[in-house]
């Protein structure tokens, strides 16, 4: 059967974006795909970034993550600009700050739609926008004893 773009489940929600946080406790991917259910989107994309133990040939022992004050306002920004590209059903994100150990999850975002293309291409957008733009930074210390700051702008 062939999509039928006039049915309501076809286009994006009338409030889309859910879920929007900066959180300084463990985040949970429970509570973000929760946040994208829809029983009009066939597909849901969810992208979860870890803290991984190496960066640039290099062994990361620790991290933190810090953040400026409109960080949430960009992070909301971002999600409506997916919003208006993509027939968003249901939109959450968000990004840990403070000290992680490897493994933590750092970052968790979900986008669901009416179909899985959708889903993927949005949720890609959102994910790559938000590293790019929104001004977290994170601190790295390394194995042999140096530290590196990453901007995220």
């Amino acid at each position: 059967m062939a999509p039928n773009n006039d049915h309501p489940g076809e286009q994006a929600a009338q409030q889309p974006i859910k879920l929007i946080g900066i959180r300084e406790t463990p985040l949970s991917v429970d509570e973000v795909f929760r946040a994208v259910g829809d029983e009009a989107a066939g597909g849901t994309a969810l992208f979860v970034g870890t803290v991984r133990n190496h960066d640039g040939g290099a062994d990361v022992d620790e991290l933190g993550y810090s953040c400026h004050p409109s960080a949430e306002a960009e992070m909301r920004r971002i999600a409506e600009k997916v919003v208006a590209d993509f027939p968003v059903r249901a939109l959450a994100a968000v990004h840990r700050v403070g000290d992680l150990r490897v493994g933590d999850l750092a970052v968790v975002v979900a986008v669901s739609c009416p179909h899985r293309g959708e889903a993927f291409e949005a949720c890609r957008k959102l994910i790559d926008d938000l590293k790019h733009e929104v001004p977290i930074w994170k601190h790295q210390k390394f194995s042999d004893g140096t530290e590196e700051w990453v901007g995220a702008c």
